[in-house]
């Protein structure tokens, strides 16, 4: 009897999903794809922080393996990016790979910091207008990568990437058991090594490495003065890595209609970017375009793709380099522009979007997409939309205050009620809106229907009574919610300018 009932309590052990056969199937082809459009793109990012390729290609390795098991937002996948690159290049330049090394690792830790912080939560400040622009210049971007992969080369190039196309836009209409740009990669491969068609190849970016990543300490001297110059470039590592990671894992909770941990994420890629430095990886943080791949393209949705994607990698590159060496580029770059397009939010700029969308929304959007293109840093152009919005909507609130106000029948009183919320913004014009000269002796200012917010509305409050005592009169300020008679509590009366 005991046996049955301690069966019974017992609790069941959810089985992970990836152990269905069809998943399994999934996780592992995505898996792969994603390892072969990494490789072009670490050993780019490499080039363009100044490195040896096999920095990038093992810290793309370490990346993805780390945050398949601590990151928060399954299937999303972590590498080393362009945006990371640009930000540590000038220090490998002028100082050596062990101070780009060393900057990683804290920049990591201050990743920790930050989601110990709570700084994950900080998303849910941005707005739909500046996700969205942030897409469609995550888009802009990854199409405009791939246009050097199409200038000044052999015309064959050209139908080969048509081919791709062809077969990755047809190819799911008819199957879906296999993900289509799998599928272009081997034919594209197979086509222009029994042709022997000299087009430009994976090889051709870079020398792969022939060994496995060595754990070691980052070769700097451990003073003050190191961490004093590294602390800047960390901090960019820091900040740059979690906005695009955090923006990247709301987007893929958008596609899957599932939720993320944000905090897990955040300190996830800490813990990554720790681990990567260690290893002499040159750091990184999500990769939208490589997300796109693997959740969009080949249906992953289990953090077993974003390991297995690590794992191939490191075994494509060491056991295997001969073999990814020969891929043509024409493949890879028809891979991405598929991504491209398919990350493009084409609804936001149709023509009866855009008339029925407020000029504000647009306007945000735009200025994030036209930020991040003239910097070419995802970063930057979310602070300018989050700026943009900010301003728009203190615009908007700021007139959206309104008083009113009656006569008491034996006039000697005057009642005005103030509708609104009360800031910075809308405080301003307050002071105007009260009849100084005219009112009776008694004045009574009702803020049932107001929120006072910050200390300019205290100010302001503060300014109307000794505009009315200035003329000996009393003014009374009454139903004050709370948390407005808390801080007006505190603050009026002590603030000097404020009339």
């Amino acid at each position: 009897m005991s046996s049955v009932l301690s069966a019974v309590t017992r609790p069941r052990l959810s089985r992970p999903s990836w152990l269905s056969p069809k998943v399994f199937r999934t996780e592992v082809l995505a898996g792969l794809v994603v390892a072969l459009a990494l490789i072009p793109e670490a050993i780019s990012f490499s080039i363009l922080a100044g490195v040896d390729p096999r920095v990038g290609l093992f810290a793309s390795f370490t990346m993805a393996v780390v945050i398949s098991i601590c990151g928060g937002r399954p299937a999303m996948i972590s590498a080393a990016t362009g945006a990371i690159a640009l930000i540590v290049a000038p220090l490998a330049k002028e100082h050596g790979l062990g101070y780009l090394i060393a900057a990683v690792i804290v920049g990591g830790v201050i990743q920790v910091v930050l989601a110990v912080l709570g700084v994950a939560k900080l998303m849910r400040f941005i707005p739909r207008s500046v996700m969205v622009g942030f897409v469609n210049a995550l888009a802009i971007l990854i199409f405009a990568a791939q246009v050097p992969y199409l200038l000044g080369v052999p015309w064959l190039v050209y139908p080969l990437v048509g081919v791709a196309l062809a077969i990755m836009v047809g190819l799911p209409r008819l199957t879906k058991a296999v993900p289509a740009p799998l599928v272009a990669i081997i034919v594209l491969t197979v086509i222009t090594v029994a042709a022997h068609v000299l087009v430009p190849t994976v090889g051709d970016q870079g020398a792969l490495p022939d060994s496995l990543p060595v754990f070691g300490l980052p070769d700097v001297p451990y003073t003050l003065d190191t961490l004093t110059l590294i602390a800047p470039y960390a901090l960019g590592v820091a900040l740059v890595g979690l906005m695009e990671s955090l923006m990247t894992a709301k987007l893929v909770d958008d596609i899957t209609d599932t939720r993320s941990n944000k905090t897990r994420e955040s300190w996830g890629q800490g813990v990554a970017n720790i681990v990567t430095g260690f290893f002499g990886g040159m750091g990184g943080c999500a990769m939208i375009g490589q997300t796109m791949i693997n959740v969009k393209a080949s249906g992953a949705r289990t953090r077993l793709s974003t390991f297995l994607s690590g794992v191939f990698l490191l075994i494509l590159v060491v056991a295997l380099g001969d073999v990814v060496a020969v891929i043509p580029m024409a493949a890879l770059v028809a891979v991405m522009i598929i991504v491209a397009v398919g990350t493009f939010d084409w609804h936001s700029v149709a023509p009866a979007t855009l008339k029925r969308m407020p000029l504000g929304e647009t306007l945000v959007m735009v200025t994030t997409v036209g930020a991040v293109l003239a910097t070419h840093n995802l970063a930057i152009g979310v602070i300018a939309g989050v700026l943009t919005a900010m301003v728009i909507f203190a615009r908007r609130v700021a007139h959206l205050v309104e008083v009113t106000s009656v006569l008491d029948p034996d006039e000697s009183t005057r009642i005005y009620f103030v509708h609104g919320e009360l800031f910075f913004a809308s405080s301003n014009d307050l002071v105007f809106q009260f009849d100084y000269a005219n009112d009776p002796q008694n004045v009574v200012i009702d803020m049932t229907h107001a929120h006072v917010w910050d200390a300019s509305s205290v100010a302001a409050l503060d300014a109307i009574t000794t505009k009315y005592a200035a003329r000996g009169k009393t003014v009374e300020i009454v139903e004050l919610n709370k948390r407005s008679a808390a801080i007006h509590g505190t603050l009026a009366g002590n603030l000097s300018g404020g009339h």
